[in-house]
């Protein structure tokens, strides 16, 4: 995905939720929330949200307290340091900077998706090896479980057919849990491989 579909999609996100609750449009201190809405790297379009947010308690957005605060508030952000956080955390950039303040901001930010990116990769790799795992032993207990019914001495034929026709279910399941845990393990050796090899391009430039 893009910066500006990314930008899109995130803008999408923020204009479906209250941004401001009644105390805090009832304060109006909008200078304040311009402020933090700049540190944050909140486009302009943030207002818009605050005020249909404020509209239901009959309070208006002050858009030059706003609009000057936010422009403080973002000299914190369009910053190497924060672009680094940014993309660390894997958050949307909303492209706020001024084209000179990008040339530091981006390339660290850029820099903190890549590593958000194989970091992310690992984890899920690690979850689907611990849910195929799990899924193995749950069907290794199923499948005693099956065996153990069959042992049964009051069994009719017709449902010791239906037992075993389970035990081979089940053992068909454990394999394709099987299968599932290696390539999870592929994947996560790969995704850790990835991991390495990106902390050490980054070691030297950033608190990796």
């Amino acid at each position: 995905m893009t910066i500006a579909a990314g930008a899109l999609a995130g803008a999408a996100l923020l204009a479906g939720c209250t941004t401001m609750s009644k105390d805090q449009c009832l304060a109006g201190a909008w200078g304040e929330k311009g402020y933090a809405d700049g540190t944050a790297g909140y486009p302009i379009s943030r207002l818009d949200d605050h005020a249909k947010a404020c509209a239901k308690y009959q309070v208006a957005p002050n858009p030059t307290a706003y609009g000057s605060a936010r422009e403080d508030g973002l000299q914190s952000y369009c910053t190497f340091e924060k672009g680094w956080v940014e993309g660390r955390a894997g958050n949307t950039y909303y492209g706020v900077c001024r084209p000179e303040e990008e040339a530091a901001f981006l390339p660290a930010y850029h820099d903190g998706l890549r590593l958000h990116a194989v970091e992310d990769a690992v984890e899920t790799a690690e979850g689907a090896l611990s849910s195929a795992e799990a899924r193995i032993a749950d069907r290794e207990d199923k499948l005693e479980a099956k065996q153990h019914e069959l042992n049964g001495e009051d069994l009719t034929d017709e449902e010791r057919r239906r037992v075993r026709d389970r035990i081979e279910e089940v053992r068909g399941e454990i394999r394709q849990a099987r299968r599932n845990a290696r390539e999870a393990r592929d994947a996560l050796d790969s995704a850790e491989w990835d991991l390495r090899r990106v902390r050490r391009e980054l070691s030297g430039r950033y608190p990796v």
